[in-house]
């Protein structure tokens, strides 16, 4: 039987762990490995790591963090950052990553996802669509860590990608990043209702409800979150921290809607 997923996504920066608030903010929670070690015990789902600074650096991605992370992980690992060439995807994939996720490349060359999915399969392509709010309502993606706009209606974007072959669609919340005060359930419904495959949802979660309510709405979806579970408590002191088996059992199974 096929469940939600709980995924924690780490933002690297500086070779450092990080998260952030609106994009924007970076606070230094700690190193990449560290982090990985600590939900290996934790028996994670899945986990999300995103260098931030590749494609603002316009460089190629860091082979030998990736390497050194996939190496630590014992839980499928999705890497995004600075991915543009298919031989780029092919190496991630060799160092032992289970999926990569795309953002900027796809806007400028929607048929990269076409041609990465034959090479590897569309159950390891990842888009990732950073979606905002526009000021006179609807939303709209941008890239370069929500600095570019890109003209992009989110939910005709997520339909196209589908007909390109990929495999999970990310949305993620800028104005929810960081905030802690939940997902935004009305994009992550536009979305669901327009496209069949696999969708995660990242931006907004601050506790174990939310998710709860997310799996409650929308049943067999990715809830992931940042800044969840690497701090703890109003202060946000840092701490990595994802619910017990038992607590995921009680999120999922209390919510389950068979879809």
């Amino acid at each position: 039987m096929l469940r939600p997923r709980i995924i924690p996504c780490l933002l690297v920066h500086e070779k450092g762990l990080v998260k952030s608030v609106n994009f924007k903010n970076h606070k230094y929670v700690g190193d990449p490995i560290n982090a990985v070690r600590i939900f290996n015990e934790k028996e994670v789902d899945e986990l999300m790591v995103i260098d931030i600074d590749a494609t603002v650096e316009n460089r190629e991605p860091d082979y030998k963090m990736i390497e050194n992370l996939a190496a630590e992980c014992r839980m499928p690992l999705c890497y995004g950052g600075g991915v543009k060439t298919v031989e780029q995807a092919q190496r991630i994939f060799s160092l032992g990553v289970e999926k990569i996720a795309v953002s900027s490349a796809i806007i400028e060359d929607p048929d990269f996802i076409t041609r990465m999915a034959e090479k590897v399969g569309t159950q390891s392509v990842v888009a990732v669509l950073d979606v905002k709010k526009k000021l006179l309502g609807g939303y709209e993606v941008y890239t370069h860590n929500g600095k570019k706009k890109t003209g992009k209606n989110p939910v005709e974007f997520a339909k196209e990608l589908e007909k390109l072959g990929i495999g999970e669609i990310v949305i993620n919340s800028i104005d929810n990043d960081g905030v802690m005060k939940g997902y935004d359930m009305g994009i992550i419904e536009k979305v669901r209702d327009a496209v069949s495959i696999p969708m995660t949802v990242l931006g907004g979660a601050g506790s174990l409800e939310d998710i709860k309510q997310l799996i409650k709405k929308f049943g067999i979806i990715g809830a992931s979150a940042g800044s969840l579970f690497v701090f703890k408590g109003v202060y946000k002191a840092v701490l990595i921290n994802y619910p017990s088996r038992e607590e995921k059992d009680t999120l999922i199974m209390d919510n389950y809607i068979s879809m």
